[in-house]
């Protein structure tokens, strides 16, 4: 796996979803089992302003040639995933998030991808 192809689907996936939660917040609310309110919406809205975020930066970081500058993109989108996968099974288990295992298993995913472009590429 290329570390642009890695982007390219982080910036589809994860800015697709930001975009998806900016624009329609309530659906957004509803997947994860969060009853819809206008404080709670501006909320679901922030949110999806940091995912369109995350996949804007891995959108125009994909051709980044500096090997000091992609460290840093993938370590930053690692930690990002791995917290967001604690935070995840966090509400999962506790029965909060209806698509839990899904948001959880997307998080697993792109950390293990990122993990893998940090730790085993290196080699």
């Amino acid at each position: 796996m290329k570390l642009k192809s890695l982007l390219i689907a982080n910036a589809i996936v994860i800015g697709g979803s930001g975009l998806f939660a900016l624009f329609w917040p309530s659906g957004v609310l509803s997947l994860y089992g969060v009853e819809s309110g206008p404080a709670i919406e501006l909320m679901a809205q922030y949110a999806g302003l940091g995912s369109l975020v995350m996949g804007l930066i891995a959108w125009f970081s994909r051709n980044v040639k500096d090997p000091k500058a992609r460290h840093s993109i993938i370590l930053a989108f690692l930690i990002t995933y791995v917290a967001g996968f604690i935070v995840s099974v966090s509400g999962t288990i506790s029965g909060i998030m209806k698509v839990g295992w899904a948001v959880v298993g997307l998080y697993l995913l792109f950390a293990l991808c990122y993990a893998y472009m940090l730790l085993l590429k290196k080699r």
